[in-house]
């Protein structure tokens, strides 16, 4: 039993902790994309770079460890998010996702100019 009680109080905890934050931050970003994409279309990808350059910043202004890690790897998931924002525009003019009705008109005429056939 002593050596179960030596065994937690020594091990380290943050990996599992930065772990858990990055994988929080993925399942955050992803769904953000897809309504951001919805509501404003994909010339809304500077939200993402603003945020990622702000949490980039952050990072490497924080002294906590844990905390810089944690910002850092929720600034590349946001720098990430700029990508997948191109990408599920071809998702949704490829009709996998839902369009907005308000911008039926732009993603028919994008459809038209890069002759996709729903």
């Amino acid at each position: 039993m002593i050596f179960f009680s030596n065994f937690a109080s020594t091990m380290n905890y943050s990996g599992i902790i930065v772990g858990a934050a990055v994988f929080l931050s993925i399942g955050i970003c992803h769904p953000a994309v897809i309504k951001i994409e919805y509501h404003w279309g994909k010339q809304s990808w500077w939200v993402w770079l603003v945020i990622g350059l702000l949490c980039t910043g952050c990072s490497l202004a924080v002294k906590n460890q844990i905390l810089s890690t944690i910002l850092g790897g929720f600034a590349f998931s946001c720098l990430w998010g700029i990508h997948e924002m191109f990408l599920q525009e071809k998702r949704v003019l490829k009709g996998w996702f839902p369009e907005n009705p308000k911008r039926h008109a732009y993603y028919e005429a994008k459809r038209a100019e890069l002759g996709i056939k729903l």
